[in-house]
């Protein structure tokens, strides 16, 4: 994604998530299911239009609490389903209510999410999707690479070239500590 380093800097959406969150290290639980559940609101939209509707996801989603989440039944999916704020896509809401019961499951066999991805690493990225496709729902490749490489667990998120290349790198993410390469 690195026409990103091209087009993000200055946008007044894009700009703070390239700059600030994109490619850079997350292990905070609730960071990382709302970066999951992100990705899959984007698939087949544009990463425009999921950021510009996240404050209303997050809001709607009880700041994607996957403790919260997980427990919602028929009223808070058509809750979810009225709200003009949001991504109204059944399938996607659906799917972000699935993982966040898979999630839990998870946090309760590995301690966290983060100590799960941690716990897999490193993959390529086809063994990476091939994980994710049996541990949740609504996982192409796409979603899964596009969350990897948001939290720093798969390379390309930044031209060696951007700004905010030796930003990430000083962090020391996952994906540095095998090299590229191995990704192929």
């Amino acid at each position: 994604m690195s026409w990103y380093c091209d087009s993000a800097p200055d946008h007044p959406v894009h700009g703070p998530y390239h700059d600030r969150e994109y490619g850079f290290p997350l292990d905070d639980e609730r960071g990382l299911f709302e970066r999951l559940s992100l990705e899959i609101f984007q698939a087949g939209l544009s990463w425009l239009i999921v950021l510009k509707k996240r404050p209303a996801l997050v809001a709607a989603f009880e700041g994607f609490d996957s403790a919260l989440v997980a427990g919602y039944g028929a009223a808070e999916v058509a809750r979810l389903m009225a709200d003009a704020g949001i991504i109204r896509n059944r399938r996607k809401i659906l799917a972000v209510i699935e993982n966040a019961k898979r999630l839990r499951a998870i946090q309760d066999s590995h301690g966290s999410f983060a100590a799960w991805i941690k716990a897999h690493h490193p993959l390529t990225k086809t063994d990476w999707v091939k994980l994710f496709k049996t541990s949740f729902v609504f996982m192409g490749g796409e979603v899964v690479n596009e969350f990897l490489m948001s939290i720093g667990y798969l390379p390309g998120a930044h031209r060696e070239s951007c700004p905010v290349f030796p930003l990430i790198g000083s962090q020391n993410p996952p994906w540095m500590s095998v090299g590229a390469g191995f990704y192929g």
